[in-house]
């Protein structure tokens, strides 16, 4: 029997397979939207488990069709960031060297407080040499706004979301209100000076809000996007590009989905309220 989170699952994950998320990537392409694909994992930790997501991605990269466009995320804990960082660095660029053949892109997705400086560190090794590699960065940590200053100062490509993990407040904003204060002054940062930023938010004071800076400052509508979750709020995706946005769907795939799904429940409230609204009004 298939049980409530698998068939909630259903709704958030675009299947167990790159030829079923490129497929959920073809639907948002006809409506004028565009993805970036995540195979789901994290925390590996055998070499050759981390060598087999590793190519994985470079088999997505070669299967996304140039239309749908190839832009894909990817976690370093998933590459073996925590075997060795050497040998992370080494799959990681196989990875970006991949999507410059094929005219792609990567994002690197941040992780918990315990890998956000290694994250960053090795973020900046691999855009020594590669221009089609951005990060993510999350605005609930008290350091995020430095992070920006230093990423729009680089010309570095950022996605700035709020946060999925459970961190101390020592190190991180806990109430909603600051958090959504430290996301506004991170995105302010970089709709004013970084390259492309991405928008990562269901928060409809925070889309309002970007909506009403851009328009205040004269920013173009082309020169950042909107990104949420594939499954939430898919009405307003819709109302976004008929507005002349920029939309990018995180369209999630593969056979651990749990993980995603749950962390994503439990850590903002706010989630399960989309999550409802999703399933009874769109």
């Amino acid at each position: 029997m298939i049980s409530p989170p698998a068939v909630l699952a259903r709704r958030f994950v675009a299947g167990e397979t790159a030829e079923t998320a490129i497929a959920a990537g073809r639907r948002l392409h006809a409506r004028g939207i565009k993805a970036t694909f995540d195979l789901l994992g994290e925390d590996v930790g055998d070499r050759e488990a981390a060598r087999r997501s590793a190519e994985a991605n470079e088999r997505l990269l070669r299967l996304i069709p140039p239309e749908v466009e190839r832009n894909i995320s990817i976690k370093l804990t998933m590459m073996g960031l925590d075997i060795s960082e050497d040998f992370c660095l080494e799959l990681t660029a196989r990875i970006l060297d991949t999507a410059r053949q094929v005219g792609g892109f990567v994002r690197i997705d941040m992780e918990g407080s315990r890998h956000t400086q290694r994250t960053i560190d090795a973020f900046h090794k691999l855009r020594r040499a590669s221009d089609n590699v951005g990060i993510v960065l999350q605005a609930y940590l008290h350091r995020t706004e430095d992070d920006v200053k230093e990423a729009v100062a680089r010309g570095d490509r950022v996605r700035i979301c709020k946060g999925a993990y459970k961190e101390p407040p020592e190190i991180a904003w806990t109430k909603m209100d600051d958090i959504r204060a430290s996301f506004r002054r991170c995105a302010h940062l970089l709709l004013d000076r970084g390259p492309y930023p991405a928008i990562a938010t269901h928060d409809e004071g925070l889309v309002g809000d970007v909506i009403a800076y851009t328009r205040e400052k004269g920013i173009g509508k082309e020169r950042f996007e909107f990104q949420m979750l594939y499954g939430l709020r898919p009405r307003r995706w819709d109302e976004l590009v008929a507005a002349g946005h920029q939309v990018r769907i995180y369209v999630p795939y593969g056979t651990h989905w749990f993980p995603y799904f749950y962390r994503r429940l439990r850590e903002r409230k706010e989630n399960v309220f989309f999550v409802v609204k999703s399933l009874v009004f769109d």
